[in-house]
């Protein structure tokens, strides 16, 4: 491994070490039957959980890379002067949180100038983590991983974090191609994908803070990840991540 290769490595392992320390704090609340959960402005909840994480983070980084940007779901943004930007989602499924159900995720990503360059999606939940650094590969709690090798689409199994969010036509068109629908959604269907137990994962109307870690994630597991409309920029919008296999014939069933 030369000296960039390392280097790189060696702040891939802080990350991890750093989101599986805030998944771990989330556990503290987790069906906690008397979690305050409050609405933010666009109704999503929030809770205790989330900020407590979210802050761990931030001091965290800034106490160890304080020159680098944060971005949060949380709080607000923090400036940077190194071109490098962490990007945090404290608790990816904060519904399913609440409810008691252990398929979130605590999300970190870094993007530097070249673009997306750290992933990590821990489930402190079910004890599992998925982490990936560019020209890294993709791990999963320690070990390498990749995407499914199913090529077609009426025998892969898609995941969504939810249904009601598609546009019009577009779930019965999947659904007519004969793949197995489920809805192991959030964060955790990303790790589905990058560990080929699913071959894609359908999102609409992410935020940055939701999709950053999964595009370092699933390109090094041999995935491919795009927005519907096949952009690859980093940023909000509808996303799809599959094995690489089937991305395009399930685009145009999304798209058509």
């Amino acid at each position: 491994m030369n000296e960039a290769d390392a280097a790189a490595s060696e702040l891939l392992s802080e990350a991890v070490e750093l989101a599986q320390q805030a998944g771990r704090l989330t556990l503290r609340w987790f069906a906690d039957r008397d979690l305050s959960v409050q609405r933010k402005d666009d109704g999503s909840p929030v809770t205790d959980a989330d900020k407590a994480a979210e802050s761990f983070l931030r001091e965290a980084l800034a106490a160890r890379f304080p020159e680098d940007a944060v971005i949060g779901e949380e709080f607000p943004q923090e400036q940077g002067t190194s071109g490098r930007t962490w990007v945090i989602d404290p608790i990816d499924g904060t519904r399913s949180f609440v409810r008691g159900v252990p398929l979130y995720a605590t999300l970190l990503a870094m993007i530097d100038q070249q673009g997306p360059a750290i992933g990590v999606a821990a489930v402190p939940g079910l004890n599992e983590a998925v982490w990936a650094g560019r020209g890294l590969g993709c791990h999963h709690n320690g070990r390498r991983c990749r995407a499914s090798s199913q090529r077609d689409l009426n025998r892969s199994y898609l995941s969504a974090s939810g249904f009601e969010w598609w546009p019009d036509g577009a779930f019965e068109r999947v659904r007519q191609t004969g793949a197995r629908m489920r809805t192991w959604g959030d964060g955790y269907g990303y790790v589905l994908v990058a560990t080929g137990r699913v071959e894609a994962m359908i999102d609409p109307g992410l935020n940055l803070w939701d999709i950053a870690p999964m595009l370092t994630i699933i390109p090094e597991s041999g995935g491919r990840i795009t927005r519907w409309s096949g952009e690859t920029g980093a940023g909000a919008g509808d996303w799809v991540a599959t094995n690489g296999l089937i991305h395009d014939q399930l685009l145009r069933e999304l798209c058509a």
